[in-house]
């Protein structure tokens, strides 16, 4: 039973969340564009937001970002270069942890405006504080599993973890065997992780699609006034 239910959750599951997050998102684009918003709340209440928003956002898209390398750089790449698996984790520790920190302390905020200024509450779906809530848990789980790791620093864990991501992403059948005996808090940390993915297309976390990337690299244009001076904007 305990096998079946591993690989349902970690065999299984991954590719059902990733498909809703995939085809969900392109339905919601294409059927519900004028739902597609990000639900800030600055015009309601400008005190906290700032803070608030900086942090959380600088703080998650590192530990995405964190993620992504960390999980599905080959083991043999990063050792070619002299990176040691110990060396690795201490790394993704410390990296993690301050970022971790400073999502959290923009999170607390965030979480805090929206439950507690009656305007905001009363402009937010229960999925937006949902979604908060669910976020701030998967958070606070990374967080705890940088001191399960403490206890594990030759990177075995850490390695079984980023294994069954690689295998994941190119379709191994025995992925979800990689990871059976690892510690309970990253097995939460994964299947949480998992339902945000899933839960993505029906909340306001769409707008993720929408990072106007492309507009910093976007050229300039040149507008001339009357008399023949000029200026310069973003088209």
């Amino acid at each position: 039973m305990a096998g079946f239910l591993n690989q349902a959750v970690f065999g299984i599951y991954p590719y059902i969340a990733l498909a809703v997050f995939l085809v969900g998102s392109l339905i919601r684009f294409d059927r519900d564009q004028y739902g597609w918003r990000s639900g800030s709340s600055q015009l309601l209440r400008r005190r906290l937001m700032r803070v608030g928003s900086n942090c959380f956002h600088i703080g998650i898209l590192a530990i995405l970002g964190g993620h992504f390398v960390g999980l599905l750089t080959p083991h043999e790449l990063y050792t070619a270069l002299g990176l040691t698996v110990e060396v690795k984790q201490l790394m993704a520790m410390g990296i993690g942890g301050v970022f971790g920190v400073l999502c959290l302390i923009g999170m607390t905020l965030l979480i805090y405006r929206r439950l507690t200024d009656p305007r905001i509450r009363a402009t937010s779906s229960p999925m937006d504080i949902a979604i908060l809530l669910i976020l701030c848990v998967q958070l606070c789980l990374g967080l705890s599993s940088i001191i399960v790791s403490a206890h594990h620093r030759d990177g075995a864990e850490m390695l079984k973890l980023a294994l069954w991501a690689q295998h994941m992403v190119t379709f191994q059948g025995d992925a979800a065997g990689l990871i059976a005996d690892v510690d309970p808090i990253f097995k939460l940390h994964i299947a949480l992780g998992l339902t945000i993915f899933l839960l993505f297309p029906f909340s306001r976390l769409v707008h993720i699609w929408s990072m106007p990337v492309g507009y910093v690299a976007r050229p300039y244009q040149l507008v001339r006034r009357r008399g023949g001076a000029s200026a310069r904007f973003r088209s």
